[in-house]
């Protein structure tokens, strides 16, 4: 399964089809799990995940320079062997020419062998070939003709970088944050928390900077040494108190048919876990209390502060310059993994979050989250999506994702994103197991009524309000590309009333719906000529026709007639 992940990406579906697992791997991959016998398709056969790292700055370019392809990134394989072992390998990008390839340099270090390839012109004209020459010219032609070549990837016999488990913590900071988690765990001032990391951070800058926390410090060493008897420097310590020097005595007089002594000394502790030992976290809001006395929302509204602030300490440490000629060990990465951002949370609140997250993600973070809420779908970031399905345990998981540009044109685009604001909530239909395209409210109004009507309803289908006709067109374009079930509704406009050109102008639009149809997902329904006249309304020159047109399908002695029926039903099939 092939996931392209985006700076910030959503995953969605519906419940038990895969969504855990693709965060599963990656955890995996990042170290951030334990690996189980459960974990394997085949309990006789390795498992493995492999990730592709794009973009890389300056200091990853030189950190992982030996698996840099000609595209700015590098490949990395994680192994699950049946042991629950794993090892990391890099993959090399080496052109198809085998005389490029450096495994393949001692083949072409005499002058003949050479002279038959185009390193000839790269090498000395006079002297001993070795492979090192070889290699040289093989990275000196790569660099000079990149466009020219075709690549394939090798994955390397031994591990990452050389060392077993320096990959680990490599790749940069992972903060996953599941579904359900205590606060109260990620408040903590020591161990392994987001806290703790920043709070470390804090004391660590105390330690370079503040004069009063450093003569702290040397305060509490001084004080431990006199307890010592040496000092610092190895020195017979004269101000040790001759309590302690009495009391060694004693027991070494109580021990002397054993021939042996004591010697009582007292190590510094590290004053910065004094301070986290010696810390207690209260929440404020307007009842002093710990953070297990507040509501779930407040709870997970810290965690993500929590994150927020780690982010912004990262990024202006990134910001800063790296000494010269200091070479940076691990990237400086940050992936924020997120189950269900949405829990606890109110709309509106979920779509504060939802805008801090996208934030966080232009600020050379990774965001990935997975939920079940439309308030972090915008259906003009479509790339940004990845939809997990599993139609069959057979076929298991698949992923449907659109990253290709299907809104060319200025207009195009300018006009989803006027869908977007004027009706967020359509995104809603990336979540629908089949989408109900239609023209209007009118028809959003009574299509669903006269199904529940019919017994047929269904609250797994979504109906998608277009605006209108011309709308319609810049859905089927999403759908088509997200391969969405659809049945796409519309009126065929040939009133009696409307003029020759403004039936003509209705035979454009419609024709523009139907040349957008893809069969393998999706199909139409035309009324004839609009709903109002399908439903038998009457008085169709009236104001607030959804109200009028539901006032006439609810009154008891109406029927449906039998053309409508039909179509209903074949809607929710």
């Amino acid at each position: 399964m092939k996931t392209n992940f985006n700076d910030f990406a959503v995953i969605i579906g519906q419940n038990n089809h895969g969504k855990s697992n693709i965060i599963t791997s990656l955890l995996f991959f990042f170290g951030k799990i334990k690996p189980d016998k459960q974990d394997f398709l085949d309990a006789n056969s390795p498992a493995y995940i492999e990730i592709k790292f794009s973009q890389l700055d300056e200091n990853d370019q030189i950190t992982f320079r030996k698996y840099l392809s000609n595209d700015n990134s590098i490949k990395v394989r994680k192994t699950l062997n049946v042991d629950l072992k794993f090892t990391y390998n890099g993959y090399y990008e080496l052109p198809n020419e085998e005389w490029l390839n450096p495994a393949n340099s001692g083949n072409y270090t005499s002058r003949d062998s050479i002279s038959e390839t185009p390193l000839n012109d790269l090498v000395p004209e006079s002297g001993r070939i070795s492979k090192a020459i070889v290699e040289q010219a093989q990275k000196d032609y790569i660099d000079i003709n990149p466009d020219h070549l075709e690549y394939n990837y090798t994955l390397e016999e031994g591990n990452f970088l050389g060392l077993k488990t320096v990959a680990q913590g490599i790749f940069g900071d992972v903060f996953f944050i599941p579904a359900v988690k205590s606060a109260n765990e990620e408040l903590k001032p020591n161990g392994s928390s987001i806290f703790s990391d920043l709070y470390a951070k804090v004391l660590n800058k105390l330690a370079e900077s503040n004069q009063t926390y450093l003569d702290a410090k040397q305060q509490v060493n001084e004080l431990v040494s006199i307890l010592n008897r040496t000092n610092q420097e190895g020195e017979n310590n004269t101000n040790r108190p001759e309590e302690l020097n009495a009391f060694e005595q004693n027991i070494a007089t109580e021990l002397g048919n054993w021939n042996t002594s004591i010697e009582v000394e007292v190590t510094p502790p590290n004053i910065d876990d004094i301070f986290k030992v010696g810390t207690q976290i209260w929440i404020n809001d307007g009842v002093k209390t710990d953070v297990n006395r507040k509501g779930n929302g407040l709870q997970r509204a810290l965690i993500f502060a929590l994150i927020k602030s780690y982010s912004n300490i990262i990024r202006q440490e990134n910001h800063q310059p790296n000494e010269e000629g200091a070479n940076r060990q691990a990237s400086d990465s940050s992936y924020f993994i997120i189950e269900e951002p949405e829990l606890y949370l109110h709309p509106q609140a979920q779509r504060d979050l939802y805008s801090t997250l996208k934030t966080l993600s232009e600020n050379n973070n990774q965001v990935i989250v997975t939920t079940h809420s439309n308030s972090f779908v915008d259906i003009a970031e479509y790339k940004s999506l990845i939809i997990a399905k599993k139609e069959s345990v057979e076929e298991g998981t698949t992923i449907k994702q659109c990253s290709s540009d299907l809104f060319a044109e200025i207009d195009e685009r300018r006009k989803l994103n006027l869908i977007y604001w004027i009706n967020p909530e359509r995104s809603e239909l990336f979540f629908a197991k089949r989408v109900i395209l239609v023209e209007g409210q009118t028809d959003k109004t009574i299509i669903p009524f006269l199904a529940k009507s019919l017994g047929i309803f269904r609250n797994d289908y979504t109906l998608v309000d277009c605006g209108s006709k011309d709308n319609m067109p810049l859905y089927l374009k999403l759908l088509n590309g997200f391969k969405v079930n659809y049945i796409v509704i519309y009126d065929r406009d040939h009133q009696a009333h409307k003029s020759a050109d403004a039936i003509a102008s209705a035979d454009i639009s419609s024709n523009n719906i139907e040349a957008g149809i893809n069969a393998a997902y999706g199909k139409s329904i035309v009324f004839v000529n609009d709903i109002e006249e399908e439903i038998g309304l009457v008085d169709r020159s009236v104001k607030n026709k959804p109200y009028i047109a539901l006032n006439t399908v609810s009154e008891t002695e109406y029927t449906i007639p039998e053309s409508l029926r039909t179509k209903i039903i074949e809607i929710y099939d």
